[in-house]
């Protein structure tokens, strides 16, 4: 506030002290008219530069956020190579709600990718609680469906938290009332296994289903009977992961959040995402970079340079050279006509 005092206090001062500002003539009214437009663009340059200051300090914090909550994938995960990338929905948002990592354990690599109810800064919490709950769990969990049951007690977790903070009279009850707010908030999370083989598992709480990029081509890869986002409904008392049968040498996957095949033109026609994907492949071998960046250039595009909703995408190519030929499956796909 030092600067801006010291330019009131000088156009006062000059408008008070100064003979020539109390003259009547038409050079002294140019002239004061003059020190008071110094003033105010001195002004004006001021807040300026103090709102460009905390803008980039704002950023800085963001970024930092985003590291911590997205930290960036290595390019090699165990054999598999790896590019993703997200975009948020809120303009000057680099983090939004969904939340993806790739993590190598003693068990095989597991990977997650998920979608919180909503975007933008008011998501940053439940991405926090779910993703820090999946990096401990996967080391801890021999079964990934009990890395699945941790991901949801973490859930339960924070939305009681979040209850009980905006409504501190509702008791220290674990989960949140069923009129509160946060009753409704959901994850969909898509939890994947790739054991060393290239031997598939998963488990989809209603999650869009992967995409296998293999031969040329881009095929819809079941993964299970899908179960219903975590958050409204409590998973089954049995978990039994799907088998999704290998992922060969050469192949990939390509994992997605809604917001890409929900985006839509100015005509309201969606995302063709099978159509990219298809065209992204035809040059062999794979390239989960080249895949990645077809896919958000045609994104952008087709959705006028910002999507309605959050996006991230995960693209996993097996470049392991050895698999046992005996436990060679094919994996469970459906063509995309």
């Amino acid at each position: 506030m030092a600067l801006p005092t010291v330019w009131g206090a000088t156009a006062i001062a000059y408008k008070l002290a100064c003979p020539l500002a109390q003259q009547s003539g038409l050079g002294a009214r140019i002239l004061t008219s003059a020190v008071f437009f110094v003033v105010g663009t001195g002004l004006v340059l001021h807040v300026r530069q103090v709102f460009l200051r905390e803008l980039r300090l704002a950023r800085q914090v963001a970024g930092a956020a985003q590291s911590v909550l997205l930290r960036p994938l290595p390019h090699s995960v165990d054999g598999l190579r790896v590019a993703a990338a997200q975009l948020s929905a809120d303009r000057g948002a680099v983090v939004g709600g969904d939340l993806y990592d790739v993590i190598a354990t003693e068990y095989g690599v597991r990977v997650v990718m998920g979608d919180v109810r909503g975007h933008g800064i008011g998501a940053i919490g439940t991405v926090a609680a779910v993703l820090g709950s999946f990096r401990e769990a996967v080391h801890d969990e021999a079964e990934l469906g009990s890395v699945l049951r941790r991901l949801e007690r973490a859930l339960v977790r924070h939305l009681g938290e979040r209850a009980r903070a905006d409504h501190p009279s509702a008791g220290s009850a674990l989960t949140p009332a069923a009129d509160s707010p946060v009753a409704e908030e959901f994850v969909t999370v898509l939890l994947l296994e790739i054991r060393g083989d290239g031997e598939l598992r998963a488990f989809n709480c209603g999650h869009p289903s992967p995409y296998l990029l293999s031969g040329g081509r881009a095929d819809v890869l079941t993964a299970g009977e899908s179960m219903p986002p975590l958050g409204p409904f409590p998973l089954p008392a049995e978990l039994s992961a799907a088998h999704c049968g290998q992922l060969l040498p050469g192949e990939a996957l390509l994992l997605h959040t809604d917001g890409v095949e929900d985006a839509r033109d100015g005509h309201g026609r969606f995302f063709p995402l099978p159509a990219v994907l298809a065209e992204a492949v035809r040059t062999q071998p794979v390239s989960p970079q080249a895949v990645l960046q077809a896919v958000f250039s045609r994104l952008l595009r087709h959705a006028g340079g910002s999507p309605a909703d959050d996006v991230a995408v995960l693209v996993l190519r097996n470049d392991r050279h050895h698999v046992p030929r005996q436990q060679q499956e094919p994996p469970v796909v459906h063509q995309v006509t």
